[in-house]
C-alpha cells in the first residue's frame, strides 16, 4: 500500500509550516496590516522571491531528481509572465481609451475602441494593429490557460524531439540554451506581436482594482505566490516520491540500466520536463505583474544558468534546498545590486558592489561546489537525520562473513 507524500516526505510538512508562519510574519508586519515595518516595495521582493523559488523546486526536480541540466527553463518562466503581461496591458490601456472616447459627441463603435487600443499599444513600435497572437489578450481565462499551454506545449515538443533522439548530457544543456537564445532573439524584434525590446510594461496595474493601493495589492500577489509555492513543493514531494521517483533517480544515475529494465526513459524524462515547465510559466505568471515589467532580456540564457547556481549553492536533490538556494541569492542580490551594501574604500580602489556581485556569485557557487557539494540544504541534513554509529564496515552480525555495513 502506497504511502501518503507526507509519511515519505517529513519536510512537506515543515516546508508548509515554516512558510505559513513566514507567509503570517509578513502579512502583520506589512504596510497594509499597518505595522509599517516591512515596507511595500519589500514586500513585492519578497513575492518575487516566493515566485522564483517555484521556479528553483522546477529546475531541482528536472536537474536534481532527473538529471536533466535544463539552461531554458527560465524561458517558459519567461513565457508564463508574457502571456499574463497581455492581458493585463490590454485590459488596462482598454480602460483608460474607453473613458476617453466616452467624452465624445458620437459613442464610439468596437472597431474603433479595439483600433484605439491597438494603436495606444504598439505605437511605441510603429505599429496600429494588433498581431494574430493577441487575438485572446482581452480575455482572461484563456490568458490564463495559455499561461499553462505555452510553455507546456514548447516544452512537449522541443522534449519529445530531443529525448527520442536520445540526446542527453552537455549536448542536452546546448539545446536548451540555444532554445532559449534563439527565443529570446526573436522577441526582440519589433514584428514579434510583443513589442520587441521595450516588452510589456505597467503590469502592476491591475484591472478592476484601481482603488486599491500597492500596498494591499502587492500583498495578495504574496500570499498568492506563497500558496503556489505550497502547492508546487506538495506536487514536487509526490514526483520525487515512490516508484515514480525511485525510476527518476536511476535515470539520473544510470540511465542505460533503466532502460535495460524495461522502462519508458523517454516519456519518464517527457513527462518531467513539462511538468515543471508548466510549473515555471505559473511562476512567471505570477512574478511580472509584482515586477511591473516584463522584456526579452529577462529569457536571455544567463537568467536559466542564475536558476541552476541557486539550485546548485541550495542543494541538488533536496526540494528545500532549491527554496534555500533561490532565498539566498535572490535576496542576497536585492541587497547588492539594490545600493544596500555599502561600498568599501581600500584607498587605491573602492569595492562597488553593484559591479561586483557576479564576481562573488560566481565565487560563492565556486566555493560551494568544492567544499560544500551538498548545498545549503546539507546543513538542514546536520540537523534533521538522526546521528549513526559509524560502524566503518563492522559485520552486522557475530558470524564472519554474514552481511556487512557500507564503509564509511
Amino acid at each position: 500500500m502506497r504511502q501518503s507524500v507526507f509519511r515519505q516526505n517529513p519536510s512537506v510538512v515543515v516546508f508548509l509550516v515554516i512558510l505559513a508562519l513566514f507567509a503570517l510574519l509578513v502579512t502583520f508586519g506589512s504596510e497594509a496590516a499597518g505595522a509599517g515595518w516591512i515596507s511595500t516595495s519589500f514586500v513585492k521582493t519578497l513575492g518575487k522571491t516566493l515566485c522564483l523559488a517555484m521556479a528553483a523546486v522546477a529546475m531541482d526536480i528536472v536537474w536534481g531528481y532527473t538529471g536533466i541540466l535544463s539552461l531554458g527553463h527560465f524561458a517558459f518562466f519567461g513565457l508564463g509572465g508574457y502571456m499574463i503581461g497581455m492581458w493585463l496591458m490590454y485590459a488596462r490601456t482598454e480602460a483608460i481609451v474607453a473613458g476617453s472616447l466616452a467624452q465624445a459627441e458620437l459613442p464610439p463603435t468596437a472597431g474603433e475602441i479595439s483600433d484605439a487600443i491597438a494603436t495606444q499599444i504598439f505605437g511605441v513600435v510603429g505599429g496600429s494593429e494588433f498581431p494574430a497572437i493577441w487575438h485572446f489578450a482581452g480575455s482572461l481565462p484563456m490568458q490564463l490557460l495559455f499561461v499553462v499551454l505555452v510553455p507546456g506545449v514548447l516544452a512537449l515538443v522541443f522534449g519529445w524531439l530531443a529525448f527520442r533522439s536520445r540526446v542527453t548530457g552537455v549536448y542536452l544543456s546546448i539545446l536548451t540554451q540555444a532554445m532559449t537564445l534563439a527565443l529570446s532573439l526573436y522577441l526582440f524584434q519589433n514584428d514579434s506581436g510583443l513589442r520587441g525590446n521595450n516588452g510589456l510594461s505597467g503590469l502592476q496595474n491591475i484591472p478592476g482594482i484601481e482603488g486599491r493601493g500597492q500596498d494591499v495589492v502587492s500583498l495578495w500577489f504574496f500570499w498568492a505566490s506563497a500558496v503556489a509555492l505550497a502547492l508546487t513543493y506538495i506536487v514536487g514531494a509526490f514526483v520525487v516520491s515512490g516508484k515514480f521517483g525511485n525510476v527518476i533517480r536511476g535515470i539520473r544515475d544510470d540511465e542505460a540500466r533503466v532502460r535495460f529494465l524495461g522502462y519508458s526513459v523517454e516519456g519518464y524524462k517527457l513527462f518531467v520536463f513539462t511538468l515543471t515547465a508548466v510549473i515555471c510559466g505559473i511562476a512567471g505568471a505570477l512574478y511580472y505583474p509584482q515586477a511591473g515589467i516584463i522584456n526579452p532580456a529577462e529569457i536571455a540564457p544567463i537568467a536559466s544558468i542564475y536558476l541552476a547556481v541557486w539550485v546548485a549553492i541550495g542543494g541538488r536533490g533536496r526540494l528545500y534546498g532549491a527554496v534555500m538556494g533561490a532565498f539566498v541569492v535572490s535576496l542576497l542580490s536585492s541587497w547588492f545590486t539594490g545600493g544596500a551594501a555599502p561600498n568599501i574604500n581600500l584607498g587605491f580602489y573602492t569595492i562597488e558592489w553593484t559591479e561586483w556581485w557576479l564576481v562573488l556569485l560566481g565565487l560563492g557557487f565556486v566555493l560551494v561546489t568544492l567544499l560544500a557539494p551538498k548545498g545549503l540544504g546539507g546543513l538542514v541534513d546536520l540537523v534533521a537525520r538522526p546521528k549513526v554509529d559509524d560502524r566503518h564496515g563492522a559485520d552486522y552480525g557475530p558470524d564472519k562473513g554474514s552481511k556487512r555495513e557500507v564503509e564509511q
